[in-house]
């Protein structure tokens, strides 16, 4: 069956690449499909792993809670990452995470709040401020990709060891 394509059909340049200018481009470049279930659920699928998408949340995420928890699960990876070639022992690493979302339509994040909770061996207050630091700076992929009018707010409590 062949389909007719709509005004967007141009908007994935991902489709063919054969130049080795396109092969570095594909480097960069995240491709997944997502499949319609049933009523609103959907099913993502991106590096051979699955995503359920429901706008109800009884047998998958909303998308909206998906994307509010990328952020700490973008940074928890640069930090733990950071802090262990800090020689860093990290024996609890939590991120309990608020979003603060626009009253109407659209109802985007405006603000995020996370607080990481952190227990190790050679963990000091500076060592935790610049790993922080570098993922909201640099490296965190997902902030650089939200709004950047968001407001982010990150604290942490280093809790001792039981």
């Amino acid at each position: 069956m062949e389909g007719k394509e709509g005004p967007y059909s141009d908007a994935h340049p991902a489709e063919s690449s054969t130049s080795a200018a396109d092969n570095e481009n594909a480097a960069n470049t995240s491709r997944g499909f997502l499949t319609w279930e049933k009523d609103l659920v959907f099913t993502a699928r991106i590096r051979g792993r699955a995503i359920t998408f429901d706008a109800e949340a009884k047998e998958g995420s909303m998308p909206t809670d998906s994307l509010l928890m990328s952020l700490p699960g973008c940074m928890a990876i640069d930090i733990v990452l950071f802090l262990s070639k800090m020689k860093v022992e990290i024996e609890k690493f939590e991120i309990e995470t608020v979003g603060e979302r626009n009253a109407i339509p659209p109802k985007y994040f405006k603000a995020v709040y996370m607080k990481i909770r952190i227990a190790g061996k050679g963990l000091t207050t500076r060592k935790i401020d610049r790993a922080v630091s570098l993922s909201l700076g640099k490296y965190c992929s997902v902030y650089h990709s939200l709004r950047k009018d968001m407001d982010i707010k990150v604290s942490y409590l280093i809790e001792e060891n039981d």
